[in-house]
This record gives structure tokens, sequence and C-alpha cells, in this order.
């Protein structure tokens, strides 16, 4: 009997999951010009060079990658607005929406809605780690909120609190629940989701974007896709094709990258790769704190022997 979500098509091969928003997203930087502002233009520039230039299929704007804690509502609806307009014709544009308030959450939904996002992705509550009922009612509420599909996003390391399993089973009988982004880290959690409801799943976290794929995820909400976007749909088209060797060549030829960008706080290294590519991107806000010579450095050997090119001399 074939995994839950794949049927096979011909030897080998697999028809993938369903995927809601597409195969290939990117959480987009927020890029600021160089006295802090949110830079428009930059955004609209950077989407339009993902979706058309490295042939992503949606992009997530205001996530943990947009610095969306130290952005205010207005800046995040101006954002929104300018990446729709460049793009949201030809990719699925979501908005971040999380918060550790329920009711502001509801608040970012309602306003994504009105932009004319095509989904929002609500991360966990942070700081106040709620309990398992207290993650139902909140993403509940979000789903709620409007008409919208919504993802939920796991990402423990960060909020303090998991989304169960067992939570997840019931979050995925709300119809507008359709997805989950997984930055979990747990792959025996994944399995055991995905065993009991169709939720379609997305890997969050780059170095185990491979290996998600195998437990039956349908792409990836990515970081290092800035970078190497067209790369990931490669390996995922190998993978679902039912080419293991050639997915997993992909795979391990962009070990470096995973590696570089991660270093320290990925924003901050994203975005010093974005400058020194010539791309949008600018300084991120305190509390983070720019790159620095050094990391800048480690980052372009990293890079480099990631295969990624193009560098521009002199963006320090």
């Amino acid at each position: 009997m074939d995994a839950p979500g794949l049927t096979t098509v011909s030897p080998g091969a697999l028809l993938p999951p369903a995927a809601p928003f597409g195969r290939m997203l990117t959480a987009l930087v927020t890029p600021m010009t160089p006295d802090g502002a949110i830079d428009e233009h930059g955004a609209a520039e950077l989407a339009a060079h993902l979706v058309d230039d490295l042939g992503h299929d949606g992009l997530l704007v205001n996530g943990t990658t947009g610095e969306a804690p130290t952005t205010s509502d207005r800046e995040k609806d101006a954002l929104l607005r300018s990446v729709i307009a460049a793009v949201g014709d030809r990719a699925h544009v979501l908005a971040g929406v999380g918060s550790y308030d329920t009711a502001h959450a509801v608040e970012l939904t309602r306003s994504a809605e009105k932009a004319g996002a095509g989904g929002v992705v609500a991360v966990s509550p942070y700081y106040n780690r709620p309990p398992q009922a207290g993650l139902i009612e909140y993403f509940t509420a979000i789903a709620d909120a409007s008409g919208l599909p919504v993802i939920t996003y796991d990402i423990p390391k960060r909020t303090g609190v998991s989304i169960e399993p067992e939570t997840l089973w019931r979050l995925a009988e709300h119809p507008r629940i359709v997805a989950n982004k997984d930055a979990k880290g747990d792959l025996e959690a994944a399995q055991r989701t995905l065993a009991r409801c169709d939720l379609a799943w997305y890997s969050g976290d780059d170095i185990l974007n491979l290996p998600l794929l195998s437990v039956g995820a349908c792409g990836f909400i990515s970081v290092v896709g800035h970078l190497v976007g067209d790369r990931l749909s490669r390996m995922s088209k190998h993978y679902f094709a039912g080419e293991a060797t050639s997915a997993t060549a992909v795979n391990k030829a962009l070990l470096p990258v995973y590696t570089g960008c991660f270093r320290t706080q990925g924003v901050i290294l994203i975005k010093a790769a974005l400058a020194d590519l010539s791309l949008p991107a600018g300084p991120v806000r305190s509390p983070l704190v720019n790159a620095t010579t050094q990391q800048r450095n480690t980052l372009r050997s990293d890079l480099a022997a990631g295969g990624v090119t193009g560098f521009t001399p002199g963006n320090s």
C-alpha cells in the first residue's frame, strides 16, 4: 500500500502530495533602507527576483525571517501590499500573522485578507508557552477570523512549546487549517501526525528538507531559498520522480549553504549574502545586529563551497 498522500504512477516515481501553495516558497526578508525604514520598492524587487529568476511558487511575508517582531502593523500591511502588487498574479503570497496575543493575531489575519493575501502562516504563541488546549483555541480563532487558508507553524526551539501530533490531528478537522510548517526537527512526530491527518506538510527547517520529503512533506518554506530556491526545486523534482540518487546529490551539494546561513541568526546572514549579490537587503533591526566582517568572510567561503556565485566585491 502506498504511503498516505503518495500514489505510485510509474516504476520508481511518485505522485507528489498535494501542495496548496506550491512546493518552493521562501520566508522573505524585509529589505530596509540604511536608516532602518522599510524598503517597499526593495521588497517588490526581491520578490520579483525570487519568483521570476529562481522559480518560486510562493513567498511568506512578515514571518520571523521578515523580522516581524520588530515591524509595526502599518509596516506589515504596506510590505504585504507591495509584494502582492509585484508578484501576486504569478505566485502565492502568504502573510505571517503569529503573535503571543490571540486577539492581535486575529487582527493581523483580517488585515492580511483585506490586503489580498492568499493565506496566512501562524506561528505558535511564543514566550507565554500555552498548553495544548490554548494552542487549539489560538489556531481556531485565527482560522475563524477570515476566509483564508491557514498554515500552522511549529518551531518549539523559538516558541518554547511544541504543537503535539494529537493537537494537529484536531486542528486538521477545521476546514481552513490546511497545512503545517514543520521546524520541529522531529521526524518521528512528523510521521505520526501525517499518518492520521491530511495536512499539507512543508519543511521549515532547511537542513531537513530532503528527509521531510521522504516522510510525506509536499515542499519547503525556506530561508536559503533566497539564494538557492531553483536548486531546492530541482531536488524535490528529482525526489518525486523517483531519482533518489540525484536528489541526494543536490542535497549534499547544498550542505555548505545550510551550514553557512545558520552559523548565527539566519536573517543576519541571509541579508549579508543578498547584499553581496547586489540584491535588496539592508540592515537588520535591533535586537539583531548586522554581520561582522569575519562572519561575512566565513559566509562567502561557505556559499562558494555550496556553489553560490556572483558576489560583488566590497559590500562588507
